[in-house]
């Protein structure tokens, strides 16, 4: 059996949904319109659909959305055995403004992803890769119940850099930073937390010394992105895009299929290049998840 068959990738964090004010678009009235997303379940959504088939683990509320996602999650195929639900805490949600076509959030707290629990969750084997960002860690309480996680298995850690102001902090993030093997976060971000030096490689160079982890995937928006390997450098830069709707989800479907590629033993090139291509795709619809399997195809 190879490994592409047998290396479990496990998603930890939020599913919520994005709210958008339709007035800024086409001068509508001003209503809101809900969109599936959460980094994680973006990314858990894009790998059922390569087949991939992830274990996600977050929390919903025991309210309408919360059981609009399961049942969303239940028809693209993704198991609902590891989304708890809450009886005391909403599902999430964010209001997504679009200024200058970019995207700023305002992120409810004390939302039901924010309690996940580890006695909850339920794992054949705690191995693979396990992918999370840094917004599901926000509180005292989520961080406990994902070090227990952690510790409880024998992971391969790809961590996923989401910084939304004022939900993250140094200390822990730089913990979490310090465990991965694969690190993904966008240029601006790489800058927040104080790599400042005016070359990119160099600022790769210096984070990848201070982290110590095997590979540093640096996106830069319409630049492309850039990777750092112990082999060296490889980068890709985006060709023009001939639709263009938002850039939500952008990133997390680049992650997915980067994580696909791990698994399925690409050669970079090939997993960047594909990555690249699937990113320019879906800012071309509105949010992160489309809902036609044939939107992947030709995606390996």
């Amino acid at each position: 059996m190879t490994e592409s068959q047998t290396r479990q990738i496990t998603i930890y964090g939020e599913v919520l949904f994005d709210c958008f004010n339709r007035s800024e678009r086409a001068g509508q009235a001003d209503q809101a319109e809900r969109v599936l997303g959460g980094a994680p379940f973006n990314v858990c959504w894009h790998l059922q659909a390569l087949g991939d088939q992830p274990i996600f683990i977050s929390r919903v509320g025991e309210d309408q959305l919360g059981e609009q996602i399961l049942q969303q999650a239940r028809s693209w195929g993704i198991s609902t055995d590891n989304i708890q639900q809450d009886k005391q805490h909403p599902t999430g949600q964010v209001q997504v403004s679009l200024i200058d076509n970019e995207p700023h959030y305002d992120i409810k707290a004390d939302s039901a992803y924010d309690f996940i629990e580890q006695a909850c969750t339920k794992l054949n084997q705690a191995t693979g890769i396990l992918y999370h960002g840094s917004l599901a860690l926000r509180s005292d309480y989520a961080k406990q119940q994902f070090r227990l996680l952690v510790e409880a298995g024998q992971w391969e850690m790809f961590v996923d850099v989401n910084l939304r102001a004022p939900w993250w902090d140094r200390e822990s993030l730089f913990e979490w930073l310090g465990q991965a093997r694969w690190i993904k976060l966008n240029v601006d971000e790489l800058r927040e937390l104080g790599f400042m030096q005016p070359d990119l490689k160099l600022a790769m160079h210096a984070f990848m010394g201070q982290f110590g982890c095997e590979q540093v995937i640096v996106t830069q928006g319409a630049d492309g992105a850039l990777v750092l390997t112990p082999t060296g450098f490889f980068g890709i830069k985006p060709e023009r895009v001939d639709r263009f709707v938002d850039t939500v989800g952008a990133g997390d479907a680049f992650t997915a299929i980067y994580i696909h590629g791990l698994i399925k033993n690409w050669p970079i090139e090939k997993t960047l290049s594909t990555a690249q291509t699937f990113a320019s795709k879906v800012v071309g619809i509105r949010g992160a998840t489309p809902h036609d399997q044939s939107f992947y195809q030709c995606l390996g």
